[in-house]
């Protein structure tokens, strides 16, 4: 995305009618983060907010509960390896699992655009029943709206979570330290590429899926087996390069990781080279990063990769105080180079 005239990075949000631009186009990454963090928390700021991770924690009496929302707009509604109600369900349990927790209930909200069929809704409701039964969850509230047609592309999703924290961990960006190793619980791409593929009619040889999956139970091994896990963020919208810039950022440290590390799939690569995508800014609905102490990295990868869906975790990188809040990549071929978040979105409409 080019950057509008009068649009300075280093200047607040709007300088222009930016702002506005940004929310019509669905704009991501850098200048997503930017009006993130120049406009809307600065307008809810408080020390829950300010601790920037996928769920709020909260303290409630005795009970430490974790607490998350989101909103889906995918299209197509439906993809290979899911569709708008699993990932609905499944992206707020992510969200959730990211702080360790137990998640436990669930509010789905839908607006729905006049004309929708009734059978296009029924699907999707049974694969949200079908996803919060996989991921141990109940869906005990919600609302429903229906607009005008033409004005919701078919039906939006919300979902809200909570969940109990049961470990004395803080799971958090601000846990990060020096020498921590970076853990990818799985290849990555799959989200994006199987989405775009519908999208743009590619047939590929072999069908990419969507990884969309709940990671609740597989961080509970990683927590149960007595890893010191530091942070955990899984990698929807930017992939593996603007979550780890996030963290970086939040924890004023840099982020070394080897680019010869990262899994990557085949048919994946492949549809990456040939659309012009970096498979480090995908999207994925079923993978996440992990730090934790380097003396805990190797029983951590055996924890990850005993489960299905940790087979091709790997350890690909480690934590530094060299520059704060930098993240560099070491090729293949032995160069090194600064990994930037996109100034725009690489694919919107993929959550």
């Amino acid at each position: 995305m080019t950057q509008p005239a009068g649009f300075n990075a280093s200047c607040p949000i709007p300088k222009s009618d930016y702002a506005r631009i940004l929310l019509a186009h669905g704009g991501g990454g850098r200048l997503m983060h930017q009006l993130i963090e120049q406009i809307i928390v600065p307008a809810f700021r408080n020390p829950v907010l300010d601790v920037r991770h996928d769920s709020a924690v909260l303290d409630v009496g005795a009970a430490r509960l974790a607490f998350t929302t989101d909103s889906y707009v995918v299209q197509p509604l439906f993809f290979p390896g899911g569709d708008i109600g699993s990932l609905a369900v499944n992206g707020t349990v992510n969200d959730l699992a990211m702080t360790g927790a137990t998640p436990l209930y669930l509010s789905a909200s839908f607006v729905l655009e006049e004309g929708l069929p009734v059978e296009t809704l029924q699907r999707i409701l049974a694969s949200m029943r079908r996803a919060a039964d996989a991921a141990g969850v109940q869906i005990v509230t919600g609302d429903t709206k229906v607009v005008d047609r033409g004005k919701g592309d078919g039906i939006f999703i919300t979902t809200a979570g909570v969940g109990r924290i049961e470990h004395a961990l803080a799971i958090a960006p601000g846990s990060v330290r020096p020498g921590d190793a970076v853990l990818l619980s799985g290849d990555l791409g799959r989200h994006g590429m199987a989405i775009m593929a519908v999208r743009e009619g590619l047939d590929f040889e072999t069908t990419i899926e969507s990884d969309c999956a709940p990671l609740a139970k597989l961080v509970a091994d990683l927590i149960s087996g007595g890893i010191e896990v530091h942070c955990l963020r899984d990698l929807t919208r930017g992939g593996l390069a603007s979550a780890l810039i996030e963290i970086a950022e939040a924890a004023r440290l840099q982020v070394d990781i080897r680019e010869a590390a990262v899994p990557v799939g085949e048919e994946v690569r492949g549809a990456c080279e040939i659309l012009g995508f970096d498979p480090l800014y995908v999207a994925n609905e079923g993978r996440f990063v992990c730090f934790a102490p380097e003396a805990d990295a190797g029983r951590a990868l055996r924890i990850l990769r005993s489960h299905p869906l940790g087979t091709a975790a790997s350890i690909i990188g480690s934590v530094t105080q060299k520059s704060r809040g930098l993240v560099t990549l070491e090729s293949r071929i032995g160069a090194t180079r600064v990994v930037d978040m996109l100034s725009g979105e690489q694919l919107p409409r993929i959550c």
